[in-house]
């Protein structure tokens, strides 16, 4: 499949006002705002709406799936502290996008999706833009439990609970963060996993995903 990529200064430009906007609204981690800043949002858009990438919204990417606000993408990337070469879990990789950020920070990156068709665009996407995470499809809510331990977990789909098949794949040290409530509305969760059987949890601010469909979720 041919792919017609443009990242010139319009681009770039409207990159760097979203990097300001994000450092308004409260993200300073630098190396995050870095990330945001070198990944070309637009790339993961209809080229008929490329004047939406830069905007701080979720968009549609078909299937009943959104490319995430940009705010969110810094907001659970910031709390997920991203040393390079941690090995992360995503669960969600959607458009791609939240997965180019967590390799920018030097992330191993293992990436699951449900949808086949976001699935199958990604596995093409991603690689002609210089990013080869490990990719699978399949029911993210289990995880990838053949790959574990992994020091860093993140869903990117809103959790009715707290998988406890995906909190076993956590290594000791480990943090994940995880969206948790109702269908329409959830708490941002992060969770350090402090011993065998110990996990230490804080609810922070209220967020709005897609559901996270699963036989360990919706």
């Amino acid at each position: 499949m041919a792919y017609k990529f443009i990242d010139n200064y319009r681009e770039r430009g409207a990159r760097k006002q979203l990097v300001e906007l994000l450092k308004r609204r409260g993200i300073a981690d630098k190396k995050v705002l870095e990330a945001i800043g070198k990944v070309p949002r637009h790339y993961f858009f209809d080229e008929t709406f490329w004047n939406q990438a830069y905007k701080d919204i979720a968009f549609p990417i078909g299937d009943g799936q959104t490319i995430s606000q940009p705010y969110t993408v810094a907001y659970q990337t910031e709390l997920l502290h991203i040393r390079p070469g941690d090995k992360v879990l995503e669960i969600g990789t959607g458009s791609g996008y939240q997965t180019c950020i967590l390799m920018e920070l030097g992330a191993e990156v293992y990436t699951i999706e449900r949808q086949a068709n976001l699935y199958n665009r990604t596995i093409q996407v991603l690689p002609y833009m210089g990013y080869k995470p490990h990719f699978f499809l399949g029911d993210g809510s289990k995880g990838i439990p053949d790959h574990a331990p992994y020091d860093k977990i993140l869903v990117t789909a809103g959790a009715p609970f707290v998988p406890e098949v995906m909190l076993k794949q956590l290594r000791i040290g480990g943090v994940m963060v995880i969206p948790v409530g109702s269908e329409k509305e959830q708490k941002m969760v992060t969770i350090l996993r402090i011993g065998e059987q110990e996990y230490e949890r804080i609810e922070l601010d209220t967020f709005r995903f897609v559901p996270l469909v699963g036989d360990q979720a919706w």
